[in-house]
């Protein structure tokens, strides 16, 4: 079968699974960095997937939150606000801090995922800064990672 669609369907049916969980929850168990999360699962080309997926995010999300709570506060990143602000600076502030806490982190623990850098943007930006927000991203990495390896128990092996 063509590994185009089996790949998109193979993201699509673990991206189901936490859309469910955030229909039933009305909690934010999708966000967009898990987009490119499913797609790398679904793949296949990840070695170590199970450090490294929830490794990076884990990284990401607290490094976010670190970064949001020492410079961002209560600021939060919106369609517009006002140019040269004190709120912007601290958000971009927290978004650079974020992120070179991410690269190090990742890096320093093996856990190598590129769309953690995302991850902590989304917490750092304050889109998903609360602590319980933060343990859901956490919680989401979980969920897409377990439903990929229980998809994979039941997978023929391609030829």
């Amino acid at each position: 079968m063509n590994r185009a669609f089996v790949t998109g369907v193979r993201a699509a049916g673990l991206f189901c699974v936490l859309g469910a969980l955030a229909w039933l929850s009305g909690e934010p168990f999708v966000f967009p960095s898990l987009g490119p999360t499913a797609f790398v699962l679904a793949f296949g080309g990840v070695e170590r997937a199970r450090r490294r997926v929830v490794g990076g995010h884990a990284v990401g999300a607290v490094a976010g939150f670190l970064a949001y709570t020492l410079l961002a506060g209560d600021a939060m990143l919106t369609a517009g606000f006002a140019p040269a602000t004190i709120e912007g600076a601290r958000l971009a502030a927290s978004g650079t801090l974020s992120v070179a806490l991410t690269a190090w982190g990742m890096l320093a623990l093996d856990a190598v995922h590129p769309p953690a850098c995302a991850t902590t943007l989304i917490v750092s930006l304050g889109l998903l800064a609360t602590p319980l927000e933060v343990a859901i991203i956490v919680a989401s990495v979980a969920v897409l990672l377990g439903a990929h390896e229980l998809a994979s128990v039941y997978r023929k092996p391609e030829t």
